[in-house]
């Protein structure tokens, strides 16, 4: 396992940057919970031919693996194989980033995340998902269909590929006794100050907001990325007590990982993935928790173009990775719980799902996934709500 971690870290720095910059006024009144409208007259792929030739896809570094990066890492050779569809793939280092991509009609689909999805979904860049030609979306966990930053309308705009929580970790050496709440780093009185970190985003004022919705009832937050002015300004105020006591705000987990083994950093965010490389490097001792108050976490999505060259290879390429084998590959090399229930069987770690959770969904129903936010509340308080871009704008202010 240690190689494979290893191998992750050369090749997927670029990960970390999973929510990317841009807002989204597209929304709707009448939209349903996700705030988004979707385009009138898309339709999905209603019969599958035969492909095309070849797919053109936007992905993570570390979602679509032929051999390059590791001979032993491999999903993609046996696809073209076996379908006849060479796979061409452009790395998006974030989701802004993939969204401009998939706006510039070169490409057939992309592994977007929560924050990009509805973006993309509002502004007719993907298309409806017919999963009737998808055989293996049958496999898939319940709990990760027909969700709000897969679904418009009651249609699937895609094809859940896999999903993680954001934890709290800790060097047990350094704090004691172990934390079991948010609060640990949002004391403005933390006996850690200067060593505390929390992940440089935007989207991070959802993790103030899931923390307030627990220690401020009377703020009425449900949903942490449905904020209103009150709700918002309270979690930005949060953050703002917190940067005093941050040391480093960390996006490339790699940089988490040094500074967690060097201690400049001994309590903050995380991510699973970035707790196992600490704990095979053997420097230090770590803990990790999710939090009783609950926490954020993704979960991505393979999505069609609307106007996609090469929609057959496309739907079969999305069969594919989600098939039981080709998903718990991806899900053992990029460290998260695969979206295949048949997976974790075949995970050459018979520990990996039971460390990702992959089965627990118990666990899951405590995790928030990331969400693009919208003005449209998605409840009766109509479009009085944040939007994405004045999420971005708060955390410049945040961060000074």
């Amino acid at each position: 396992m240690n190689g494979r971690w290893a191998a992750v870290i050369a090749v997927t720095s670029a990960l970390a940057l999973l929510v990317g910059c841009g807002g989204d006024d597209e929304s709707s009144s009448d939209s349903g919970s996700s705030g988004v409208k979707a385009p009138e007259g898309q339709k999905a792929l209603s019969e599958l031919g035969d492909g095309e030739g070849q797919v053109n896809l936007v992905a993570w570094a570390g979602y679509v693996e032929d051999g390059s990066t590791d001979p032993k890492v491999d999903w993609v050779s046996d696809f073209e194989k076996e379908t006849g569809c060479q796979v061409n793939v452009k790395i998006g280092n974030t989701s802004d980033e993939m969204v401009t991509l998939m706006r510039s009609g070169q490409y057939d689909g992309v592994s977007a995340s929560g924050d990009a999805t509805l973006r993309l979904i509002a502004g007719g860049d993907v298309a409806p998902v017919n999963t009737d030609l998808i055989p293996n979306y049958a496999d898939v966990f319940e709990s990760l269909k027909n969700q709000p930053w897969n679904t418009v309308d009651g249609k699937p705009y895609g094809i859940p590929h896999g999903r993680g929580a954001n934890l709290l970790m800790w060097r047990t050496d350094k704090v004691k006794p172990a934390p079991d709440s948010w609060g640990a780093v949002f004391d403005p009185n933390s006996p850690y100050k200067g060593k505390v970190t929390a992940y440089d985003n935007p989207i991070y004022i959802a993790d103030a907001a899931l923390y307030l919705k627990a220690t401020q009832p009377d703020l009425g937050i449900e949903n942490p990325y449905e904020l209103d002015d009150k709700q918002f300004q309270a979690a930005v105020d949060l953050l703002k007590k917190q940067r005093k006591i941050v040391g480093e705000y960390w996006s490339d987990y790699t940089k988490e990982q040094a500074a967690f083994n060097n201690g400049d950093t001994v309590l903050g965010t995380t991510w699973q993935v970035i707790a196992n490389l600490i704990d095979a490097d053997g420097k230090v001792k770590i803990g990790t928790t999710l939090p009783k108050e609950g926490s954020t976490g993704w979960s991505d999505t393979w999505m069609i173009a609307a106007n996609a060259k090469h929609p057959n290879c496309m739907y079969m390429w999305m069969n594919h990775i989600i098939s039981p084998q080709a998903n718990a590959d991806v899900a053992e090399w990029f460290g998260e719980a695969p979206a295949n229930r048949k997976s974790c069987d075949l995970t050459a770690s018979k520990e990996h799902c039971k460390i990702f959770h992959a089965e627990d969904e118990p666990y899951f129903e405590q995790v928030a996934f990331w969400t693009t936010p919208t003005k449209n509340c998605g409840d009766d308080r109509g479009a009085v709500c944040k939007d994405y871009s004045e999420w971005v704008a708060a955390w410049t202010e945040v961060k000074g």
